[in-house]
């Protein structure tokens, strides 16, 4: 994930006050694997993406490059955390905290609380009311 890579927002006029009012949109997804080496594979041939390990990440944590222009949504690739671990999906929001909090009031959870991707911005890991799991993310290039 970087601020190129992981999109911000898109910002729309709002017709009641003439304000700009953040629409929330997919922003990244993380695929895990059994087998980092095996996927890389695997989705290099069936889709072409270029998968490289990201430069900036701890521990084993690979950039996909799916080969759009930079409007495109890229991903990450990791080794599975979990037996039931999902592809997860970003939505960029305005604020973690107030998105998080929202989704508490309508019947969502956190799975995973607030976390700062250093010099990035922060994500939250919840679940929607079926039981999905998705991710909310704020661009913040003072995140630490």
């Amino acid at each position: 994930m970087n601020t190129q890579t992981m999109d911000k927002p898109t910002q729309t006029k709002t017709n009641q006050t003439n304000q700009k009012q953040v629409a929330p949109k997919l922003a990244w997804f993380e695929i895990p694997a059994d087998n980092v080496e095996r996927a890389k594979k695997f989705y290099s041939a069936l889709f072409g993406w270029q998968i490289e390990k990201f430069p900036a990440a701890v521990g084993d944590y690979w950039h996909i490059k799916t080969g759009g222009g930079d409007d495109s949504l890229d991903g990450g690739l990791l080794p599975r955390m979990h037996a039931d671990q999902p592809i997860t999906s970003y939505v960029s929001v305005p604020s973690v905290d107030e998105s998080a909090a929202k989704l508490q009031k309508l019947g969502g959870k956190i799975m995973k609380p607030k976390t700062a991707v250093p010099h990035m911005g922060y994500f939250v890991i919840c679940t929607d009311t079926e039981g999905n799991e998705f991710a909310l993310w704020e661009c913040d290039e003072n995140a630490s």
